[in-house]
């Protein structure tokens, strides 16, 4: 008798059907909201409404209710836009790079991740607006023909290069998420009971009729998507850490930053991923689609990427030292030991320690421990921001002009409103979308499932490896 042992656990548990995958996942979508949504969702929109107020205010009053001070120009402002811009990587990265490179466990996280980008994008833009002081004018970020004279932007500066860039990678996120949609927006349209729902759910799904010819367009336009979305996941940090490389600014002026920024990115992206998902395979009951082996792969992820962080970490120090300028060795000697000794040491502690911790695959596998150093590392990535930013800015050349930053309770309650938006936003989603690609589910579901669905005399049935329907040969026993 041959015994079969698979090479890695089943991506899709519970011997699921193609009918169990649509009632399983639609289910949510289609029954009403649950106390606990309700709950959730109710205290998103006050952590919004609290932050709307703070944000009204600052733009009423001015940047002068921020903790700014003529040393310290940029501080929670552009360090909330940077950690925002980066937790909105992962979500391109599983759906672009992954699907390029044919990685099936991609399917059960690539719709909550997409949305998660877009979401944190719009909080990043948020603190754009906010810092400008007058949003009213955003619009001069802009090339637009004027009647000003001689006014036009600056394209040497990165600041321009990051409205093109943020834009554009918002853009192209927006229509492969929605992309990726049509045809679940179909399913649920056709499974409608009520005018309103059919009618709503079938305008967007733009007459999708399954047919293999459209299937073959959808496939086709992915590639196309996937293809155009991954120069993004490397340009878009990259030009956000052009705001900083690009000074001549001590701590700044590095080369280092770009491929540096863009794993620290993905770093912190995949740490809200599973956040996320951790939370939601629980909520709506999807622990059969959103399993052990996701959350490891993920956490391998984070693993390599908190290593490369690390030891960017390391040769910032050693080419600071190296390269024999004073200023240069005392911007990051400051940063370790100077007044905000406390941010450097948690930065250090949160991105480069802990994730090491996941080389063992009893704790890689812990919901509970994955779950709590996903929270640990988006706490570092935001103090590695702020380092990067205070840190290198309280104390110049001048010691006269050397001075601290404190946060204001304004600061505080327009970074409280970007988490009252995003997670708004959020819940807003999964309720009214389906949070894990069907479609793309089954299409990988008999090569990835512990008991595929075999189609027998026209009726799904499952096939169960090792019981009454042995695949081996009888006359060879």
């Amino acid at each position: 008798m041959h015994v079969t042992s698979p090479v890695r656990e089943p991506l899709i548990q519970g011997g699921k059907t193609y009918a169990d995958v649509t009632e399983d996942i639609c289910r949510q979508v289609e029954g009403a909201p649950t106390k606990e949504w309700k709950i959730a969702f109710g205290i998103s929109l006050l952590v919004l409404a609290y932050g709307s107020a703070c944000l009204a205010w600052t733009w009423w009053e001015g940047l002068g209710v921020w903790g700014l001070n003529k040393t310290v120009g940029w501080a929670w402002d552009i360090t909330n836009f940077v950690w925002w811009v980066g937790i909105g990587h992962a979500g391109t990265l599983i759906s672009a790079i992954l699907l390029l490179f044919r990685q099936k466990w991609r399917t059960s996280i690539n719709r909550a991740a997409e949305a998660m980008t877009i979401f944190a994008v719009l909080c990043a833009a948020s603190f754009i607006l906010m810092h400008m002081g007058r949003p009213w004018m955003a619009y001069w970020a802009l090339p637009l023909p004027n009647a000003f004279g001689s006014l036009w932007v600056n394209f040497n500066s990165p600041l321009v290069w990051d409205v093109f860039a943020i834009s554009t990678y918002f853009s192209v996120s927006l229509v492969f998420w929605y992309i990726g949609l049509i045809p679940d927006l179909a399913t649920i349209r056709d499974r409608a009971t009520s005018k309103v729902s059919r009618f709503m759910y079938g305008t967007f799904a733009m007459g999708w009729d399954g047919s293999a010819k459209t299937w073959s367009r959808y496939e086709y336009i992915s590639l196309i998507l996937a293809g155009l979305s991954t120069p993004l996941v490397l340009s878009v940090h990259t030009i956000v850490s052009m705001d900083f490389a690009t000074s001549v600014i001590p701590g700044w002026h590095t080369t280092i930053f770009p491929p540096y920024f863009v794993a620290g990115a993905i770093f912190s992206g995949f740490a809200m991923v599973q956040n996320l998902m951790l939370i939601t395979r629980v909520v709506y009951r999807l622990e059969d689609y959103i399993t052990l082996e996701h959350i490891e792969t993920m956490n391998k992820v984070i693993t390599l990427t908190g290593s490369v962080v690390g030891v960017a970490y390391i040769t910032e120090f050693f080419i600071a030292w190296y390269s024999g300028v004073e200023y240069e060795y005392y911007a990051f000697f400051n940063r370790m030991t100077g007044p905000y000794w406390w941010a450097y040491w948690a930065m250090m502690t949160c991105n480069v320690i802990s994730p090491q911790l996941f080389w063992s695959r009893k704790l890689r596998r812990s919901i509970t421990f994955t779950f709590f150093i996903s929270v640990v590392v988006n706490i570092g990535m935001w103090f590695e921001r702020f380092v990067i930013i205070v840190t290198s800015l309280h104390r110049d050349y001048l010691p006269s002009s050397w001075a601290m930053f404190s946060p204001t309770r304004y600061d505080i309650g327009d970074y409280i409103f970007s988490f009252g938006l995003f997670f708004t936003l959020f819940l807003l989603f999964s309720k009214y979308l389906p949070v894990i690609n069907m479609a793309e589910v089954k299409a990988v579901i008999r090569s990835t499932s512990a008991n595929p669905p075999a189609k027998i005399a026209g009726v799904a049935k499952v096939r169960q490896r090792g019981t009454a329907e042995p695949v081996f040969n009888k006359d060879k026993e």
